[in-house]
């Protein structure tokens, strides 16, 4: 009975590491996809299929969240780390899925330099996850947590700067409106990225 209750701490981590990689290969393929429109339904089926995965990680971790006596983390934390990480890939599926319900012919290259930004961000949520079992890692995940910071900063100018360009230069009104829909989700995951910087921080100053 008491092994029950002790704290389960690696498996926490585990998870979270689990789905930040999940969440970086959702990432690559969305740049593949970008690059190459020729295996535009394989890489759409691939994005599922990761977020198909990266929904179990996320149901398995609160699982193991209400089951667990003693947390190594604030239980909040947790669910909130998970959770955002969770939109993350969501958001990618969704795009994915925009661009091929949408017949989208070619792609801009604000959209795939987005899609490189959603990339480095995740690539970057992957690496703070990583350190987060050990608080001597905290001055390494706040730098790594300031550049998430900075990327998103540059996908908003990416966004506004396509934006510009669309409604300046695109003269057919149904292109717009499916590109604008891609821009946008796009960006969206580099905020979410960047949520989930702003509560690995929150952990930092909480534990470190």
């Amino acid at each position: 009975m008491f092994g029950r209750l002790m704290p389960t701490e690696g498996k926490f981590f585990e998870m979270f590491n689990q789905h930040a990689d999940l969440c970086v290969k959702g990432a690559k393929e969305m740049v593949a996809l970008m690059t190459n429109f020729d295996d535009l339904e394989n890489r759409v089926h691939a994005i599922e299929g990761l977020e198909k995965q990266a929904d179990k990680v996320t149901h398995a971790t609160l699982e193991l969240l209400h089951k667990t006596f003693i947390t190594p983390l604030d239980r909040d934390d947790i669910h909130q780390l998970i959770t955002r990480m969770d939109d993350i890939l969501d958001l990618l599926e969704d795009a994915a899925q925009t661009i091929s319900l949408y017949d989208i012919k070619a792609i801009t290259p604000e959209a795939k330099r987005l899609a490189e930004l959603c990339l480095a961000c995740t690539e970057r949520v992957k690496a703070g996850v990583a350190l987060l079992h050990n608080m001597d890692n905290s001055r390494q995940i706040l730098s790594i947590c300031e550049e998430i910071d900075r990327l998103e900063s540059d996908a908003d100018h990416v966004m506004r700067a396509a934006m510009s360009k669309l409604f300046r230069d695109e003269p057919d009104v149904r292109n717009l409106i499916k590109l604008k829909a891609i821009y946008e989700i796009l960006e969206t995951v580099t905020d979410r990225c960047e949520d989930v910087a702003n509560i690995i921080e929150g952990i930092i100053v909480e534990n470190a």
